[in-house]
């Protein structure tokens, strides 16, 4: 069987955590390292555990999940964080996803949604869905130009890296398609960010579609 995905639940409700644990007790993939009750513990706890992905309330007491989801990607820059929510937010989403936020759920999700998220997160880096999308594509329409005001000059492969990637393929199946190492696809991916004036890959993402380089 393949590596176990280690998660990590922060959420100040406790039922919540438990139903969480409960509904996906019976994956085979999902390995549950731990639980905190805010950001301040999850951040204590994140200098002795290594997860892949982390489930992250935003309203919570002593350290919510936005001032929470910065510090935790300066710790631990490949970690995947689903943000978790009551609310439908657009404006909050686009920014949360600009600052390196994977995905958004609402916390009635059903498991099988929360499942999909995190095991598409930690293949794939995002899990979009329809909150995701239309986030993203009104970021287009309020978020400023990247640094560059004209369109950055990009190779014929670093196009076909970046289409690949705004299809939700993870770097092998890129690296499959394109015909070069998994290695090569992630400097391609940082080159475009440089070029691009992208911080994250959801930037980039954002950059295709404002640029016609994908259709929204």
């Amino acid at each position: 069987m393949s590596e176990k995905i280690k998660v990590i639940i922060t959420d100040d409700h406790a039922l919540f955590r438990q139903g969480v644990k409960v509904a996906l007790g019976h994956r085979q993939d999902i390995e549950f390292l731990g639980e905190a009750e805010n950001g301040m513990q999850l951040l204590n706890m994140l200098k002795f555990l290594q997860p892949d992905v982390i489930l992250l309330d935003i309203q919570m007491p002593i350290m919510d999940g936005i001032a929470t989801l910065p510090e935790v990607k300066k710790m631990m820059p490949n970690v995947k964080i689903i943000m978790l929510t009551m609310h439908n937010e657009v404006t909050l989403i686009t920014k949360l996803m600009g600052i390196g936020a994977n995905s958004y759920l609402t916390k009635d999700s059903d498991s099988e949604t929360i499942y999909q998220a995190i095991k598409t997160c930690y293949e794939n880096e995002f899990f979009f869905n329809e909150f995701t999308n239309r986030a993203m594509l009104s970021g287009l329409r309020t978020q400023s130009a990247p640094k560059q005001d004209d369109d950055a000059e990009l190779s014929d492969k670093e196009l076909q890296v970046l289409k690949l990637m705004c299809e939700e393929k993870s770097t092998k199946e890129i690296a499959d398609i394109v015909e070069i190492s998994p290695r090569t696809v992630e400097a391609i991916r940082d080159r475009l960010k440089v070029k691009t004036g992208a911080k994250t890959t959801a930037g980039l993402i954002l950059y295709a579609v404002k640029h016609g380089i994908i259709e929204s």
